[in-house]
């Protein structure tokens, strides 16, 4: 090995180290994304794939959505993963509800970290991955958090890969019919910034069983 190659497989390392995966997903690659005849899945692999590929001369992000079990945060992961291992960019994952709770965390005067120290690095990281987006119910803090993020980063021309549970469908408002049905991401994170995520992403659609479920099945 060649000392460019060893410093170009340290430098992959540290930034694998310092993307916040966590140990669940950390053996989440393309090679094991089970597709099952699945050409929905097998749709999203080609997506993830071509996008590696691509970027940076494209730097749309993508936006997984489907119902839970699907694969989708293994697919944003893989992708994560390929960006640093094939080609060094610096990427960080983030749990939505997670990063909420810090950044709430971080108004108690007891806390020695501020918001803004918080947010930088999801501001500046150039991928970043937000898991689960609208997982936690809306208020105007949550949409204020949510548009202040997804907007700085629409912005300064940053690339962000999002996974939903949701369905990707307007806000439906209130009243008796809003009250049948589930939440779409438009209740979720409001019809602005549903609007702008189409404008950042492209829509990966999956569906499918849900894997985990199988797996507990199967014991």
């Amino acid at each position: 090995m060649t000392r460019c190659e060893c410093f170009l497989k340290a430098r992959a390392s540290r930034l694998i180290d310092a993307a916040r995966i966590p140990a669940r997903y950390a053996c989440c690659d393309l090679s094991n994304f089970r597709i099952q005849s699945n050409p929905t899945l097998a749709s999203a692999k080609l997506v993830a794939e071509k996008f590696i590929d691509r970027y940076p001369i494209e730097r749309t992000g993508l936006l997984f959505e489907g119902s839970i079990g699907v694969g989708k945060t293994h697919l944003a992961v893989a992708v994560l993963k390929e960006l640093i291992l094939r080609k060094g960019i610096p990427c960080l994952f983030y749990e939505y509800r997670e990063l909420l709770k810090s950044i709430q965390n971080s108004y108690n005067n007891e806390v020695h970290t501020t918001e803004l120290s918080l947010l930088r690095p999801v501001f500046e990281t150039e991928v970043l991955l937000l898991d689960e987006l609208g997982a936690v119910k809306p208020t105007d803090w949550v949409w204020d958090t949510v548009g202040f993020i997804l907007n700085t980063r629409y912005n300064d021309n940053r690339t962000t890969v999002i996974t939903t549970n949701l369905m990707n469908e307007p806000a439906m408002g209130t009243g008796s019919r809003s009250v049948m049905r589930a939440d779409t991401l438009g209740d979720r994170i409001g019809e602005r910034m549903r609007s702008r995520l189409h404008e950042m992403c492209r829509v990966v659609h999956m569906e499918g069983e849900d894997y985990r479920q199988k797996l507990r099945s199967a014991r």
